[in-house]
């Protein structure tokens, strides 16, 4: 695991500035603290600072072929190396390392840009071809890696983060109302877009080649909800998803370095520490943390796991502080971010690094399986689909006399369930997924502010994910956009700069891709059955996890945003959302959010993640905008 940057100039012609290189890997330093390499030559620059997990003694990089043609800088892992390398050996290819990074410049040489296709595991990389002085970047299928980059002038600047990607003085600093827009709507800045309108994400599953001062922009891969297996009996699938799990948990536990496990006492977590411990010759070493709020700990699951497979299990049991935390999950980010989740993944990710370097984790399993009470309430409403609309809307009516309530609670679910059944599927879809609808941000936004949204191009991402879905069942549609939005934008880079923040390598058994593919063609009735979720996984587990951590209730990795926001944080939160600073940037109408402040205190759940995601964004304006370093390199 490693961070990665570089600078190709338009000609060749122009040099790469070596010292904007080094000040682009220092960035990165948390990411790689290892070693740092360069490849400096012709108006090419590529650095990579190097998490050492594999092949300590020779792999670090940058790595080259025989003839030194061609060079890369990888940031991941490439999980089939050794059967790849076996295959491209065969073909007259010499190794020099015994690493995974190798195999990526020898396949390139044998199957050019398609070299991706044959490339197993999570990793962003960058390919320098001398003699056709073509520069490849690439990202796995799921997106594990992240990858940011700017074009400007037949050039490219890249890097892992974006917070290296800005000590590139050409790249310009200019907010992008729309990434703001749908910031607010979601949580988080989905790809292409970044924060910036200049910059953008290259999205998993999708190859960018640079050559003669032009980009090409290609996706390689993507999720099949369209073809399905035939099941007589439910029992068929129970050893062969089990089975995609050994095989994605075995691949993940390849290293050079000591390997431990996230467990929450969750399903998900508990199945891949399941299948580490039916492959680990040596007790599995798995770490849980714990909140002093009680509604939100969940040790007592992790600890039943742990015993049952007799892990050597580690507990950090912690009092949140989000003054003393989110500064930094502010500065690591490089981008708005909400999701509160991200403050318990920081704190587990410190506890856990002083004890192993690769962490595996559950992440994947809702996605692929159906584990969100949004599937089963968009399935649920759609059966009144056939009634007439003007009767949808009168059972809609009462929604409003349910209250607000905490986000989780059932009043709130139940309103929101209410206030949809008169949409579409889509619609419905949107409204679930969304933090802070598209009217409430419209009433939000000050005159020009709102002017320069509506002036944005509007692709409608979400939308444009939900027509390009490959199924047809409601479920299997939100599934696939999930998978492509939520899971890519939100839960993937949450962990990965969590975990990168302290030098910690996370893997995620569950985004396995074939183990994805496999739970595609799975029927979606299988997945989803009444209200009950992830029934099929769930299912297959029996005899395998204890059927009581299987059927508790969902109880997610967060933090009490609420209550700090109505104690602890109620006066931070209106000096740095009040301050006259904030109120004159022109984005938000300050009437607005002073009674967003008022109906919170006074106890309206439905206010909380909106807060929440005001307050982040404007301690990142206040880091990444205002603050005189960022404000001297934009100079």
């Amino acid at each position: 695991m490693c961070g990665i940057a570089g600078k190709i100039s338009s000609s060749g012609a122009q040099p790469v500035d070596r010292q904007v290189l080094e000040r682009m890997c220092a960035a990165l330093e948390h990411r790689g603290p290892d070693s740092r390499g360069l490849f400096v030559e012709d108006g090419v620059g590529l650095g990579i600072q190097r998490l050492r997990v594999v092949d300590l003694v020779t792999g670090d990089q940058p790595i080259y072929n025989e003839d030194r043609s061609v060079v890369v800088v990888l940031n991941g892992e490439i999980y089939n190396f050794r059967e790849l390398r076996d295959r491209l050996r065969s073909r007259g290819h010499r190794f020099a390392t015994e690493g995974d990074t190798e195999t990526i410049v020898h396949a390139y040489e044998e199957y050019g840009v398609d070299c991706v296709r044959h490339l197993h595991g999570m990793f962003a990389f960058a390919l320098w071809d001398k003699r056709r002085r073509r520069l490849l970047i690439a990202r796995d299928r799921i997106g594990k890696k992240p990858l940011f980059y700017t074009l400007a002038g037949g050039g490219l600047s890249f890097a892992s983060e974006l917070r290296s990607l800005m000590e590139d003085q050409d790249v310009p600093r200019r907010v992008d109302p729309r990434a703001v827009d749908y910031f607010l709507a979601h949580g988080y800045v989905p790809a292409p877009l970044s924060i910036f309108k200049d910059v953008r994400k290259l999205p998993g599953a999708h190859t960018l080649v640079l050559e003669d001062g032009k980009a090409t922009i290609e996706r390689y891969w993507r999720l099949d909800f369209s073809q399905k297996l035939r099941v007589s009996d439910p029992r068929e699938l129970h050893e062969p998803i089990r089975e995609h799990l050994r095989a994605a948990t075995r691949r993940r536990m390849v290293a050079d370095v000591p390997v431990g496990a996230f467990l929450s006492g969750g399903i998900d977590s508990s199945a891949v520490v399941a299948a580490m411990a039916e492959t680990s010759a040596n007790p599995v070493r798995t770490f849980s943390i714990g909140f002093t709020t009680e509604a939100f700990d969940e040790l007592r699951y992790a600890r039943r796991i742990a015993e049952l497979f007799g892990t050597e299990h580690h507990e950090f049991v912690v009092s949140p502080d989000a003054i003393e935390m989110v500064p930094k999950i502010v500065r690591q980010y490089g981008e708005p971010f909400a999701d509160p989740s991200a403050i318990p993944s920081f704190y587990l990710s410190q506890l856990t690094r002083s004890h192993v370097t690769v962490a595996l984790n559950g992440d994947g399993g809702d996605e692929s399986f159906g584990g969100y009470s949004r599937y089963a309430a968009n399935r649920l409403a759609g059966r009144l689909d056939r009634l007439p609309a003007s009767l949808r809307r009168a059972m809609a009516a009462p929604a409003g006399r349910l209250g607000g309530g905490d986000v989780a609670s059932v009043s709130n679910k139940a309103r929101r369930l209410m206030e949809t059944l008169p949409l579409t599927p889509l619609e419905r879809y949107e409204r679930y997924v969304s933090w802070l609808s598209e009217s409430r941000r419209s009433a939000l936004y000050q005159d020009d502010f709102a002017a320069l949204v509506r002036r944005s191009p509007d692709d409608g991402l979400l939308t444009r994910a939900w027509e390009e879905a490959s199924g047809t069942h409601v479920i299997d549609v939100m599934l696939e956009v999930d998978s492509t939005t939520f899971l890519p934008g939100d839960l993937i880079p949450k962990i990965d700069i969590a975990t990168m923040a302290y030098a910690l390598e996370a893997r995620s058994p569950l985004l396995d891709h074939q183990l994805l593919e496999f739970a595609a063609s799975i029927p979606a009735d299988l997945k989803v059955r009444g209200t009950e979720k992830k029934w099929i996984f769930r299912q297959a587990l029996r005899g395998w996890v204890p059927d009581d951590i299987l059927d508790r209730p969902k109880q997610g990795f967060t933090v009490p945003i609420g209550d700090w926001f109505r104690n602890d944080l109620r006066e931070l939160a209106r000096d740095v959302l009040l301050d006259p600073g904030t109120l004159d940037r022109g984005y938000f109408k300050p009437s607005t959010v002073r009674s967003m402040l008022d109906r919170h205190s006074a106890g309206d759940g439905a206010q909380t993640n909106p807060l929440w995601a005001l307050f982040m964004f404007e301690l990142w304006h206040r880091e990444f905008i205002d603050s005189p370093a960022m404000l001297a390199n934009a100079a």
